[in-house]
Order: structure tokens, then C-alpha cells, then sequence
């Protein structure tokens, strides 16, 4: 049984920790040691990353175990729970390499909604908010992960705003969003042949593996390259959750 430890709560962290926990990850453990306001989070470290590269897209051993319990840590200290339809726990989920390479690689925003937590949301907030929330996670976590492009989902809000002759997207009310949140889920299924994913854990397996493959997309190599930036670096996986209302987009 492997023995490594892989994902670090910020806490657990120091600035000294760079190339393990990617620039990001240690600033957010110093922040957080120094008793500065962060929303409490985790990181995946680079290791885990050059790992789940040599093993040819699997996770090393153990890792989603560790991730498990951190994420039950979360579920602790926010009291919400991952998936729930009453205080949904939302995380975003980023990339943070020990050199900066910004805008290279991938981020997820509120991950952690389905159709069920949807609703925890809107009761908690309101429902346009909510809705709209949805649907942007749904274009990006389809646009990163499943890799759908991007201007599809566009058309779909674009049309919905000419049928109602508005012009910005915060203008679009509660029932309109709840239209476009299935019209999404409807390119979804007609692109990758399944439904969009529901289950939140599969959701965050998903995200990290985009994150992870991310080190090694073409416009990150090359911008390493450009850079002379090294190959084997590999970039942390930051999972973290908001505090309010406003943190959640």
C-alpha cells in the first residue's frame, strides 16, 4: 500500500511547498496559516499529477481516497454536504503549477451542481441565481472536460435573449434559465451519446482529470516551451469552496 501522501488540506501546506503544492496551492496554505480570511479548500499535489501521467490516465494509488476525506472535511467545516438538495456544497476546481503559465491550463467553477442541488441553492439564495449558476457550470464543465465547444452553448442563450429582445444575460429571468439549463443538457447528450453527469463525485473525478491532462495540452506546451519552462513539473489541483453568495460564480 502506497504510503505517499497526495492531497493536502491548506492548513497542512506552507510557501515552501511549491513545487509540490504548485504556486497557488502554497500561497493558499500560507494564507490560511497566517489567519487570513480563505475559503477553506485542498490540493492535489504535482505528484499526483506526473503520476497520472505515467500511469497513462489513471490516479496513483490512493488518491481519491484521500480526496474522499478531504472533501468530507469541507462537508464538516461549511456543514453542506457535496450533492445535496438542501445545503449544497459547491467547489471550484483550478490548476495552480509551481511557475505560473496563466490561462494555460483549465478551470471549473461551481462544481457540485445537479438537478437536485440546484434547488438547495435557489432556496438558499433565489432562483434565477440559481439556474444561471447552473447553466454556467454546465457550459463550462462541458467545454473543459467534455470538450464541446464553447460557442454552441452561446447560440442557445444568444437565441433565448433575441425571443425575449433583451440584451444581456442578467436580463434573462427564472423560467427562461431552467429552458436553456435543458436545452444545455440536450447538446450535451446528442454530443458525448449520455446524459450530462449528475453524480457529483463523478463530476469532480472528471474535473481533476481535465485539470491533470491540462499540463499536457498544446497551447501549455508550447507555452512552456516559449518559456523554458520544464515538461516534468506537473501542476496541483486546487479544490476549494466558497463562503458566499458572491464567491459562488
Amino acid at each position: 500500500m502506497s504510503s505517499k501522501k497526495y492531497v493536502y488540506l491548506f492548513p497542512e501546506g506552507a510557501a515552501d511547498m511549491r513545487a509540490l503544492l504548485g504556486g497557488k496551492g502554497a500561497n493558499l496554505a500560507e494564507m490560511t496559516n497566517i489567519g487570513l480570511p480563505v475559503p477553506p479548500g485542498f490540493t492535489i499535489t504535482t505528484e499526483a499529477c506526473n503520476q497520472y501521467i505515467a500511469l497513462k490516465g489513471a490516479f496513483p494509488e490512493n488518491m481519491m481516497e484521500e480526496v474522499t476525506q478531504a472533501l468530507h472535511r469541507l462537508e464538516e467545516i461549511s456543514n453542506k454536504k457535496f450533492g445535496s438538495s438542501e445545503q449544497p456544497l459547491l467547489v471550484s476546481v483550478r490548476s495552480g503549477a509551481a511557475i505560473s503559465m496563466p490561462g494555460m491550463m483549465d478551470t471549473i467553477l461551481n462544481l457540485g451542481l445537479n438537478d437536485e442541488s440546484v434547488k438547495g441553492l435557489a432556496a438558499l439564495t433565489d432562483e434565477r441565481f440559481a439556474y444561471d449558476c447552473y447553466r454556467r457550470f454546465i457550459q463550462m464543465f462541458s467545454n473543459v472536460v467534455l470538450e464541446i465547444e464553447h460557442h454552441v452553448f452561446e447560440d442557445i442563450v444568444e437565441k433565448a435573449k433575441a425571443d425575449l429582445q433583451v440584451k444581456f444575460d442578467y436580463e434573462l429571468p427564472a423560467p427562461e434559465l431552467k429552458q436553456i439549463v435543458n436545452e444545455y443538457k440536450d447538446v450535451v447528450k446528442k454530443a458525448i451519446g449520455r446524459d450530462f453527469p449528475q453524480d457529483t463525485k463523478e463530476q469532480l473525478i472528471m474535473a481533476i482529470k481535465a485539470v491533470f491532462g491540462s499540463w499536457d495540452n498544446q497551447r501549455a506546451k508550447v507555452y512552456r516551451k516559449i518559456n523554458k519552462i520544464p515538461d516534468d513539473l506537473g501542476t496541483a489541483v486546487n479544490v476549494q469552496s466558497p463562503t458566499d453568495r458572491k464567491s459562488v460564480v
